[in-house]
């Protein structure tokens, strides 16, 4: 194989010769610059230069082979130079941001202090690096949906029925004929890897050691054959976040892989077909430049332009090659034509939609916003589903119905179920929890989740999932207080 200097990569930074070295190893990524889903502005940053801080985190290990032709894998770096690569890491001087996570690691209390999810959310965002913190907690234009999300839940109170035998409670259900121990899933979340090593492995193995099901993400930062083989059984199911790539042929390669690798159903995500304006999440690159020169003047030009892409912080590099033109009469039936996985729909946003995913056979729906991260002002999806219930009970009899959203409590999961769904989706929680304390973090959200759906069941007079019926709760048109932390 080929080895290269320094010198000679540092040679070829320009779009008509771009190359990068990645793990000591040189790759000419010239064709593929407008192709990234970031832009070439993105790619041009590293160019002639080491990239491997910056990719690792954020991609597969398979990446490399699924877009550069065997060709464009040039070779290696000389000894010479992987040891002058070394040598700043052996005399680096630590980042303001890597001070912070570091003392943060030190006091970071032990598991069992965390008692509730937002008990995890708050220890997560406190040790995670200022980039994963922004992109994991961003939300779109000013974080009203996002908020609402969760006040939403607030709105619905439960009648009680008392006087009934509850001793033996069941919190197991089935989700898309698949055992659950709790109507929660992991649902689809991008890049773990940068608030864990582990990343998506964590998540994986915590689910199986609790009896629940993996949604895995099309953006994952571990290839989709690495989480796979990351299964404790091969009999533990995984679904799969599908965001159907712009190029039908790319689109089949992908599903084709994960039904290869024993994926057990689509969820095709339709809310987030563009980049939304998460602002936290754009700032971060000056925030960090402010940071860590307190203030002072940097090297960039006041008039140059860093490109739309650079705008869009870490999620508009993952939404570039997005279908952004599906429609139900073919993408439905297209999906159909090279796979008989289930499909569900994620991201249905109002009653209309959920009876056109239901006129399209499709096996479930999830009433999601994309966590708010995506249009401001789109409805709470436990509103949604209200409406749902009010305007067309026929729906839950044709499919089965998810939601995601601002559920932070077992009481959240339960009324969704009374009014009619059949499990329920968090994936913010999951990524702290695996950030800040690994697969032993997933495990312990489980648990928390477990014991406050069981107290909530008993408290409703119900020994299992079935006996959560409408009747059961009540929307009221006030908004009680804001929770309040003692």
């Amino acid at each position: 194989m080929q080895t290269f200097t320094l010198e000679q990569v540092a040679q070829h930074t320009t779009t008509g010769s771009c190359w990068v070295i990645i793990q000591n190893k040189v790759y000419d990524v010239t064709d593929f610059i407008f192709d990234h889903p970031g832009g070439p502005n993105v790619i041009l940053r590293y160019a002639g230069k080491d990239a491997t801080a910056a990719y690792i985190p954020i991609h597969p290990s398979d990446a490399l082979d699924k877009n550069l032709a065997p060709e464009k894998h040039l070779g290696t770096l000389d000894n010479e130079s992987i040891n002058r690569l070394k040598e700043p890491e052996n005399n680096k001087v630590q980042t303001k941001d890597e001070l912070r996570v570091e003392e943060a690691l030190k006091n970071k209390p032990s598991l069992q202090r965390i008692i509730n999810v937002e008990d995890m959310e708050e220890v997560a965002k406190k040790i995670l690096p200022y980039r994963a913190m922004a992109y994991y907690s961003s939300a779109g234009d000013d974080c009203i949906t996002h908020v609402e999300n969760g006040r939403a839940f607030g709105r619905f109170f439960f009648h009680p029925r008392i006087m009934k035998p509850v001793s033996q409670c069941d919190t197991s259900t089935i989700i898309l004929g698949y055992n659950s121990t709790i109507p929660v899933y992991i649902s689809g979340a991008a890049l773990a890897r940068l608030g864990h090593p582990l990343g998506e492995a964590n998540l994986t193995r915590g689910a199986y050691k609790t009896g629940i099901i993996q949604m895995v993400s099309s953006n994952s930062s571990l290839s989709y054959a690495e989480i796979s083989a990351a299964r404790v059984s091969p009999d533990q199911p995984l679904f799969f976040q599908l965001y159907k790539n712009v190029n039908n042929v790319t689109a089949e390669r992908c599903i084709r892989e994960i039904e290869g690798l024993g994926y057990k159903a689509i969820f095709l995500t339709v809310d987030a077909l563009v980049a939304g304006n998460r602002e936290l999440d754009i700032r971060i690159p000056h925030y960090l430049e402010d940071f860590e020169n307190q203030g002072l003047p940097t090297q960039r030009k006041p008039d140059e332009d860093q490109g739309e892409t650079d705008r869009l912080g870490t999620s508009g590099a993952l939404v570039g090659m997005n279908d952004a033109d599906m429609t139900w009469e073919k993408t439905i039936p297209w999906i159909r034509s090279i796979t008989k996985l289930p499909i569900v729909i994620k991201g249905v946003q109002c009653v209309q939609d959920a009876v056109l995913a239901c006129e399209a056979g499709c096996e479930g729906i999830v009433l999601s916003n994309h966590g708010g991260r995506q249009l401001e002002y789109s409805l709470p999806p436990i509103e949604l589903l209200y409406r749902i219930r009010q305007q067309r009970p026929d729906v839950f009899e044709k499919t089965e119905v998810y939601i995601d959203g601002g559920i932070r409590r077992g009481t959240d999961v339960i009324k969704a179920l009374c009014l009619g769904a059949k499990a329920v989706g968090l994936g913010r929680a999951f990524l702290y929890a695996q950030s800040a304390y690994g697969e032993a973090g997933v495990i312990h959200v489980v648990r928390i989740l477990q014991r406050e759906i069981r107290f909530g069941m008993q408290s409703l007079g119900v020994r299992n999932i079935g006996e959560l019926v409408p009747q059961m709760v009540e929307r009221v048109d006030w908004q009680p207080v804001t929770r309040a932390k003692l």
